[in-house]
């Protein structure tokens, strides 16, 4: 049986994440600046569908890991198992021409018989995107978070730092979580400025990486909602580390918006 690795770019905002549900969705999580709009399907349903077609036969698509509602991402790996003999181009070819026109598959190829896209991973990489402008843009609402007034960018990437490292994350991970231990690894979290000017009025985007072992459910979207809180000066100097060692969900502050988010990298 061939072990096929596929790397996928997708826009989340009609889906409602990456993994099927099996069960009905919890209830609306503590949010900013977000507009609801409940979805039922799923891009590894949108892409198994599409498989059994091409291969006749069922697989299943396991990706390197779930994808909230709303949610991007410009290289999610997966991978997949099957008795089919077509050729990797064939197969890529066949799924770009049926996939909707928001998931399309950037990579295709052979993977050894033991790779697993969620097991396999040593880290991964999120970016989430804040337009930081008076004025919203059109164009970018569906991939940022907007907010209207300035924050203090040098004092969120000075608080930051307490994040570096191994840690007890539970302060910023949501409730109804699965996992077995709240403890994870940051290796690198940068927050850039950047200008976009695609006219004669530009915009401020201001750019959160963050890089770990692993992430627990909303961790990434709670650490920016607290950055946030931090950039317009609700919480003082210092208190980033002071939430970190409370593991306290409700010492941190609110769930950034899900469509600003973006998975971008994939190590292994």
């Amino acid at each position: 049986m061939r072990n096929i690795k596929l790397i996928i770019e997708y826009d989340g905002t009609n889906y409602a994440g990456w993994q099927i549900q099996n069960s009905p969705q919890s209830a609306p999580i503590r949010q900013a600046g977000a507009v609801h709009r409940p979805q039922t399907k799923t891009i590894q349903e949108t892409i198994e569908k599409v498989l059994e077609k091409i291969l006749q036969e069922k697989v299943k698509v396991i990706g390197s890991g779930r994808t909230d509602s709303g949610v991007h991402a410009l290289a999610q790996t997966a991978n997949f198992r099957t008795h089919s003999l077509l050729a990797v181009s064939k197969i890529q070819k066949a799924l770009n021409s049926l996939l909707p026109k928001d998931i399309s598959l950037k990579e295709i190829g052979e993977a050894d018989k033991d790779f697993h896209s969620r097991y396999s991973a040593k880290s991964k990489t999120y970016r989430y995107f804040i337009l930081n402008s008076e004025t919203r843009s059109a164009f970018l609402n569906k991939y940022v978070w907007h907010i209207p007034y300035r924050l203090n960018v040098s004092l969120m990437r000075k608080e930051a730092d307490a994040l570096l490292g191994r840690h007890d994350f539970k302060s910023f991970c949501a409730s109804g979580s699965s996992a077995k231990t709240t403890i994870r690894t940051i290796k690198k979290l940068s927050i850039e400025t950047r200008n976009h000017k695609p006219s004669t009025i530009g915009y401020k985007l201001i750019i959160i990486d963050i890089e770990s072992d692993g992430f627990l459910y909303n961790m990434v979207r709670n650490i920016v909602g607290t950055l946030f809180e931090i950039g317009r000066g609700k919480f003082p100097e210092g208190n980033l580390k002071k939430i970190l060692l409370a593991q306290n969900r409700k010492q941190a502050g609110p769930t950034a918006p899900a469509q600003g988010l973006f998975l971008v990298e994939v190590k292994y």
